[in-house]
Protein backbone atom coordinates (compact mmCIF):
# COMPACT_ATOMS: atom_id res chain seq x y z
CA UNK A 1 0.00 0.00 0.00
CA UNK A 2 1.36 3.45 -0.92
CA UNK A 3 2.26 5.83 1.88
CA UNK A 4 0.17 8.94 2.46
CA UNK A 5 1.13 11.71 0.04
CA UNK A 6 3.66 14.33 1.05
CA UNK A 7 2.33 17.78 0.21
CA UNK A 8 4.95 20.24 -0.96
CA UNK A 9 5.29 23.55 -2.73
CA UNK A 10 7.98 22.16 -5.01
CA UNK A 11 9.71 18.90 -5.87
CA UNK A 12 13.08 18.82 -7.62
CA UNK A 13 14.09 15.73 -9.58
CA UNK A 14 17.87 15.52 -9.45
CA UNK A 15 20.39 16.40 -6.74
CA UNK A 16 23.28 17.40 -8.98
CA UNK A 17 24.78 20.90 -8.86
CA UNK A 18 21.94 22.48 -10.84
CA UNK A 19 19.30 20.73 -8.74
CA UNK A 20 21.00 21.90 -5.54
CA UNK A 21 21.24 25.48 -6.79
CA UNK A 22 17.59 25.24 -7.83
CA UNK A 23 16.72 24.58 -4.18
CA UNK A 24 18.62 27.75 -3.24
CA UNK A 25 16.85 29.90 -5.82
CA UNK A 26 13.45 28.50 -4.82
CA UNK A 27 14.32 29.30 -1.22
CA UNK A 28 14.95 32.92 -2.15
CA UNK A 29 11.38 32.92 -3.51
CA UNK A 30 10.14 31.54 -0.17
CA UNK A 31 9.44 28.14 -1.72
CA UNK A 32 10.42 25.05 0.26
CA UNK A 33 11.18 21.88 -1.64
CA UNK A 34 11.86 18.15 -1.61
CA UNK A 35 14.70 16.74 -3.72
CA UNK A 36 14.60 13.24 -5.24
CA UNK A 37 17.60 11.46 -6.73
CA UNK A 38 18.35 7.93 -7.93
CA UNK A 39 21.81 7.96 -6.32
CA UNK A 40 22.34 7.35 -2.59
CA UNK A 41 24.00 10.76 -2.20
CA UNK A 42 23.77 14.30 -3.56
CA UNK A 43 26.07 15.51 -6.31
CA UNK A 44 24.92 13.77 -9.48
CA UNK A 45 27.39 13.65 -12.34
CA UNK A 46 29.94 15.73 -10.40
CA UNK A 47 30.25 13.09 -7.70
CA UNK A 48 29.94 10.05 -9.95
CA UNK A 49 32.19 10.98 -12.85
CA UNK A 50 34.72 13.56 -11.66
CA UNK A 51 34.58 14.13 -7.87
CA UNK A 52 38.28 14.97 -7.61
CA UNK A 53 38.93 16.50 -11.02
CA UNK A 54 39.35 20.27 -11.30
CA UNK A 55 36.57 22.59 -12.48
CA UNK A 56 37.68 26.02 -13.69
CA UNK A 57 34.53 27.73 -15.00
CA UNK A 58 32.38 28.30 -11.90
CA UNK A 59 31.97 32.11 -11.55
CA UNK A 60 34.05 33.53 -8.73
CA UNK A 61 35.77 30.20 -7.99
CA UNK A 62 39.00 29.91 -9.99
CA UNK A 63 39.40 26.23 -9.14
CA UNK A 64 37.42 23.57 -7.30
CA UNK A 65 36.77 19.87 -7.59
CA UNK A 66 33.37 18.35 -8.20
CA UNK A 67 33.32 17.19 -4.58
CA UNK A 68 34.13 20.68 -3.30
CA UNK A 69 31.48 22.29 -5.50
CA UNK A 70 28.79 19.94 -4.23
CA UNK A 71 29.83 20.53 -0.61
CA UNK A 72 29.62 24.31 -1.10
CA UNK A 73 26.20 24.06 -2.72
CA UNK A 74 24.94 21.90 0.14
CA UNK A 75 26.18 24.50 2.61
CA UNK A 76 24.50 27.25 0.61
CA UNK A 77 21.05 25.62 0.74
CA UNK A 78 21.10 24.87 4.48
CA UNK A 79 18.96 27.91 5.40
CA UNK A 80 16.12 26.46 3.33
CA UNK A 81 16.42 22.91 4.70
CA UNK A 82 15.28 20.94 1.65
CA UNK A 83 14.27 17.35 2.34
CA UNK A 84 16.26 14.75 0.40
CA UNK A 85 14.77 11.47 -0.84
CA UNK A 86 17.72 9.51 -2.21
CA UNK A 87 18.25 6.11 -3.82
CA UNK A 88 14.94 6.27 -5.65
CA UNK A 89 13.65 7.26 -9.07
CA UNK A 90 10.58 9.25 -9.98
CA UNK A 91 8.50 6.71 -11.86
CA UNK A 92 5.31 8.61 -12.62
CA UNK A 93 4.16 12.22 -12.88
CA UNK A 94 0.54 13.17 -13.48
CA UNK A 95 -1.31 16.48 -13.46
CA UNK A 96 -4.39 16.36 -11.25
CA UNK A 97 -7.75 17.98 -12.00
CA UNK A 98 -7.06 20.70 -9.42
CA UNK A 99 -3.85 21.70 -11.20
CA UNK A 100 -1.51 20.09 -8.69
CA UNK A 101 1.07 17.49 -9.69
CA UNK A 102 1.24 13.94 -8.36
CA UNK A 103 4.73 12.46 -8.21
CA UNK A 104 5.41 8.78 -7.47
CA UNK A 105 8.81 7.17 -6.85
CA UNK A 106 10.30 3.70 -7.00
CA UNK A 107 10.43 3.69 -3.17
CA UNK A 108 6.62 3.91 -3.08
CA UNK A 109 6.66 7.55 -2.01
CA UNK A 110 3.92 9.86 -3.23
CA UNK A 111 4.16 13.65 -3.45
CA UNK A 112 1.54 16.24 -4.33
CA UNK A 113 3.14 19.52 -5.31
CA UNK A 114 2.45 22.83 -6.97
CA UNK A 115 5.55 22.83 -9.15
CA UNK A 116 8.00 20.20 -10.34
CA UNK A 117 11.50 21.08 -11.51
CA UNK A 118 13.33 18.41 -13.48
CA UNK A 119 17.07 18.80 -13.02
CA UNK A 120 17.90 15.23 -13.97
CA UNK A 121 21.03 16.01 -16.01
CA UNK A 122 21.58 13.32 -18.62
CA UNK A 123 19.25 10.99 -16.75
CA UNK A 124 19.27 8.79 -13.68
CA UNK A 125 22.58 7.08 -12.99
CA UNK A 126 22.20 3.31 -12.86
CA UNK A 127 24.76 0.64 -12.13
CA UNK A 128 26.22 -1.16 -15.12
CA UNK A 129 25.05 -4.73 -14.80
CA UNK A 130 27.16 -7.86 -14.90
CA UNK A 131 26.86 -9.43 -18.36
CA UNK A 132 27.07 -13.05 -17.22
CA UNK A 133 24.31 -15.65 -17.52
CA UNK A 134 22.43 -16.14 -14.27
CA UNK A 135 23.37 -12.80 -12.68
CA UNK A 136 19.86 -11.27 -12.77
CA UNK A 137 18.39 -14.19 -10.80
CA UNK A 138 20.90 -13.62 -7.99
CA UNK A 139 20.62 -9.84 -7.90
CA UNK A 140 19.95 -8.55 -4.40
CA UNK A 141 20.81 -11.84 -2.70
CA UNK A 142 24.28 -12.80 -3.90
CA UNK A 143 25.00 -10.36 -6.73
CA UNK A 144 25.12 -6.71 -5.68
CA UNK A 145 25.78 -3.41 -7.43
CA UNK A 146 26.45 -1.41 -4.26
CA UNK A 147 28.35 -2.47 -1.17
CA UNK A 148 25.43 -1.71 1.14
CA UNK A 149 25.27 -3.38 4.55
CA UNK A 150 28.61 -5.12 4.95
CA UNK A 151 27.42 -7.34 7.79
CA UNK A 152 25.62 -9.54 5.24
CA UNK A 153 29.02 -10.79 4.02
CA UNK A 154 30.11 -12.19 7.39
CA UNK A 155 31.99 -15.48 7.08
CA UNK A 156 31.59 -15.71 3.30
CA UNK A 157 33.90 -15.57 0.29
CA UNK A 158 33.37 -12.18 -1.34
CA UNK A 159 34.58 -11.07 -4.77
CA UNK A 160 34.61 -7.33 -5.49
CA UNK A 161 34.65 -6.76 -9.24
CA UNK A 162 35.87 -3.46 -10.71
CA UNK A 163 38.87 -1.27 -11.42
CA UNK A 164 37.68 2.12 -10.15
CA UNK A 165 38.09 3.71 -6.74
CA UNK A 166 34.70 2.47 -5.56
CA UNK A 167 35.85 -1.15 -5.96
CA UNK A 168 39.16 -0.54 -4.17
CA UNK A 169 37.38 1.21 -1.28
CA UNK A 170 34.78 -1.57 -1.01
CA UNK A 171 37.45 -4.27 -0.82
CA UNK A 172 39.38 -2.33 1.82
CA UNK A 173 36.25 -1.79 3.90
CA UNK A 174 35.50 -5.49 3.85
CA UNK A 175 38.95 -6.60 5.02
CA UNK A 176 39.00 -3.95 7.75
CA UNK A 177 35.63 -5.15 9.06
CA UNK A 178 34.39 -1.60 9.38
CA UNK A 179 32.21 0.79 7.44
CA UNK A 180 31.55 4.52 7.72
CA UNK A 181 27.87 5.43 7.64
CA UNK A 182 27.81 8.35 5.19
CA UNK A 183 24.68 9.97 6.66
CA UNK A 184 25.78 9.85 10.32
CA UNK A 185 29.56 9.69 9.86
CA UNK A 186 29.61 6.90 12.45
CA UNK A 187 31.84 3.83 12.27
CA UNK A 188 30.19 0.40 12.31
CA UNK A 189 32.16 -2.78 12.98
CA UNK A 190 31.16 -6.29 11.92
CA UNK A 191 32.58 -9.78 11.63
CA UNK A 192 34.72 -9.94 8.50
CA UNK A 193 34.13 -12.14 5.45
CA UNK A 194 36.06 -15.40 5.21
CA UNK A 195 37.94 -14.04 2.21
CA UNK A 196 37.93 -10.89 0.08
CA UNK A 197 39.08 -10.88 -3.54
CA UNK A 198 39.46 -7.76 -5.66
CA UNK A 199 39.06 -8.68 -9.31
CA UNK A 200 39.66 -6.68 -12.49
CA UNK A 201 40.35 -7.53 -16.11
CA UNK A 202 43.88 -6.09 -15.84
CA UNK A 203 46.26 -5.12 -13.07
CA UNK A 204 45.55 -1.40 -13.42
CA UNK A 205 43.32 0.45 -10.95
CA UNK A 206 42.12 4.06 -10.87
CA UNK A 207 42.05 5.42 -7.31
CA UNK A 208 43.75 7.79 -4.92
CA UNK A 209 47.42 6.75 -4.47
CA UNK A 210 46.92 6.27 -0.74
CA UNK A 211 44.10 3.80 -1.40
CA UNK A 212 46.12 2.00 -4.06
CA UNK A 213 49.03 1.57 -1.64
CA UNK A 214 46.67 0.26 1.05
CA UNK A 215 45.27 -2.23 -1.45
CA UNK A 216 48.74 -3.38 -2.53
CA UNK A 217 49.80 -3.75 1.12
CA UNK A 218 46.70 -5.86 1.84
CA UNK A 219 47.49 -8.12 -1.11
CA UNK A 220 51.09 -8.43 0.07
CA UNK A 221 50.08 -9.51 3.57
CA UNK A 222 47.40 -11.81 2.09
CA UNK A 223 44.48 -10.17 3.88
CA UNK A 224 43.10 -9.48 0.39
CA UNK A 225 43.39 -11.57 -2.76
CA UNK A 226 43.95 -10.04 -6.19
CA UNK A 227 42.49 -11.79 -9.23
CA UNK A 228 43.20 -10.55 -12.75
CA UNK A 229 40.66 -11.78 -15.28
CA UNK A 230 37.03 -11.58 -16.31
CA UNK A 231 34.06 -13.59 -15.03
CA UNK A 232 32.67 -15.95 -17.64
CA UNK A 233 30.27 -17.97 -15.52
CA UNK A 234 28.50 -18.20 -12.19
CA UNK A 235 28.64 -21.65 -10.62
CA UNK A 236 25.34 -22.25 -8.88
CA UNK A 237 24.04 -25.27 -6.97
CA UNK A 238 20.44 -25.45 -5.75
CA UNK A 239 19.97 -21.80 -6.64
CA UNK A 240 22.98 -20.63 -4.60
CA UNK A 241 26.18 -19.13 -5.96
CA UNK A 242 29.29 -20.92 -4.71
CA UNK A 243 32.04 -19.98 -7.19
CA UNK A 244 33.03 -17.85 -10.17
CA UNK A 245 34.44 -19.10 -13.42
CA UNK A 246 37.15 -16.70 -14.59
CA UNK A 247 39.04 -16.24 -17.85
CA UNK A 248 42.59 -15.07 -17.13
CA UNK A 249 44.80 -12.97 -19.43
CA UNK A 250 46.97 -16.00 -20.30
CA UNK A 251 43.95 -17.77 -21.78
CA UNK A 252 43.33 -20.23 -18.95
CA UNK A 253 40.13 -20.69 -16.96
CA UNK A 254 40.10 -20.79 -13.17
CA UNK A 255 37.45 -21.10 -10.50
CA UNK A 256 37.34 -18.98 -7.36
CA UNK A 257 35.05 -19.57 -4.35
CA UNK A 258 32.40 -16.87 -4.05
CA UNK A 259 29.12 -16.76 -2.19
CA UNK A 260 28.82 -13.01 -2.67
CA UNK A 261 29.73 -10.86 -5.68
CA UNK A 262 29.87 -7.06 -5.53
CA UNK A 263 30.08 -5.75 -9.10
CA UNK A 264 31.18 -2.09 -9.14
CA UNK A 265 31.48 -1.62 -12.88
CA UNK A 266 30.63 2.06 -12.99
CA UNK A 267 27.40 3.91 -13.64
CA UNK A 268 25.66 4.91 -16.83
CA UNK A 269 22.93 7.52 -17.24
CA UNK A 270 19.52 6.39 -18.45
CA UNK A 271 16.68 8.72 -19.37
CA UNK A 272 14.32 6.25 -17.73
CA UNK A 273 10.68 7.06 -16.96
CA UNK A 274 10.98 10.75 -17.91
CA UNK A 275 10.31 9.72 -21.51
CA UNK A 276 6.85 8.50 -20.45
CA UNK A 277 5.64 11.61 -18.60
CA UNK A 278 3.97 13.14 -21.65
CA UNK A 279 6.35 16.09 -21.97
CA UNK A 280 7.45 17.51 -25.31
CA UNK A 281 10.91 16.18 -26.19
CA UNK A 282 13.58 16.53 -28.86
CA UNK A 283 16.44 14.02 -29.04
CA UNK A 284 15.69 12.74 -25.53
CA UNK A 285 15.71 16.24 -24.04
CA UNK A 286 12.83 18.31 -22.68
CA UNK A 287 11.73 21.30 -24.74
CA UNK A 288 11.45 24.49 -22.68
CA UNK A 289 10.82 28.18 -23.19
CA UNK A 290 13.67 30.44 -22.14
CA UNK A 291 11.55 32.92 -20.18
CA UNK A 292 10.98 30.57 -17.24
CA UNK A 293 12.33 27.23 -18.53
CA UNK A 294 8.84 25.79 -18.31
CA UNK A 295 7.95 22.69 -20.27
CA UNK A 296 4.74 22.37 -22.23
CA UNK A 297 2.95 21.06 -19.10
CA UNK A 298 1.92 23.82 -16.67
CA UNK A 299 3.82 23.66 -13.40
CA UNK A 300 6.69 21.53 -14.74
CA UNK A 301 10.07 23.14 -15.40
CA UNK A 302 13.31 21.64 -16.69
CA UNK A 303 16.80 22.99 -16.02
CA UNK A 304 20.33 21.80 -16.76
CA UNK A 305 21.42 19.13 -19.21
CA UNK A 306 17.95 17.56 -19.42
CA UNK A 307 16.47 20.48 -21.40
CA UNK A 308 16.92 21.86 -24.90
CA UNK A 309 16.30 25.22 -26.59
CA UNK A 310 17.98 27.21 -29.36
CA UNK A 311 21.55 28.01 -28.33
CA UNK A 312 21.58 25.53 -25.45
CA UNK A 313 25.00 24.95 -23.88
CA UNK A 314 25.50 22.06 -21.45
CA UNK A 315 27.50 23.88 -18.81
CA UNK A 316 26.97 24.02 -15.04
CA UNK A 317 26.97 27.81 -15.03
CA UNK A 318 24.24 27.85 -17.71
CA UNK A 319 22.20 25.52 -15.53
CA UNK A 320 22.56 27.97 -12.64
CA UNK A 321 21.11 30.74 -14.84
CA UNK A 322 18.23 28.48 -15.87
CA UNK A 323 17.49 27.58 -12.24
CA UNK A 324 17.25 31.27 -11.36
CA UNK A 325 14.65 32.03 -14.01
CA UNK A 326 12.76 28.80 -13.25
CA UNK A 327 12.46 29.91 -9.63
CA UNK A 328 10.77 33.13 -10.73
CA UNK A 329 8.41 31.10 -12.89
CA UNK A 330 7.67 28.78 -9.98
CA UNK A 331 6.98 31.72 -7.67
CA UNK A 332 4.18 32.91 -9.92
CA UNK A 333 2.47 29.52 -9.42
CA UNK A 334 3.22 28.91 -5.74
CA UNK A 335 2.45 32.51 -4.69
CA UNK A 336 -0.13 33.61 -7.30
CA UNK A 337 -1.37 36.64 -5.34
CA UNK A 338 2.10 37.89 -4.45
CA UNK A 339 3.98 40.24 -6.75
CA UNK A 340 7.31 38.66 -7.60
CA UNK A 341 9.94 41.35 -7.20
CA UNK A 342 13.57 41.33 -8.22
CA UNK A 343 15.53 41.65 -4.99
CA UNK A 344 19.23 41.62 -4.23
CA UNK A 345 20.82 39.54 -1.48
CA UNK A 346 23.15 42.43 -0.70
CA UNK A 347 20.36 44.80 0.36
CA UNK A 348 17.01 43.00 0.71
CA UNK A 349 15.89 42.57 4.31
CA UNK A 350 13.32 40.02 3.12
CA UNK A 351 16.03 37.86 1.54
CA UNK A 352 18.14 38.27 4.66
CA UNK A 353 15.18 36.97 6.66
CA UNK A 354 14.80 33.97 4.38
CA UNK A 355 18.54 33.28 4.64
CA UNK A 356 18.32 33.38 8.43
CA UNK A 357 20.60 36.41 8.68
CA UNK A 358 18.18 38.54 10.72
Amino acid sequence: MSALPIHADAVIVGAGPVGLFQAFQLGLQDIRCHIIDALPHAGGQCMELYPDKPIYDIPGIPLCTGRELVAQLQTQIKPFAPTFHLNQEVTEVTRLDNGLLAVHTSADQHFVCKVLVIAAGVGAFQARKLAVDGAPALEGTQVHYRLGDTSRFTGQDVVVLGGEESAVVAALQLIHASQVNVSTQSLTTFQAPRSVTLMHRRDVFTADPVLLQAMRDAVADESMQLQIGQPTGLLVTDGRLHALQIATPDGSTVERPAQQLVALLGLSPKLGPIANWGLAMERKQLVVNTETFATDVPGIFAVGDINTYPGKKKLILCGFHEATLAAFGAAAIVHPTRKTLLQYTTTSTELHRLLGLV
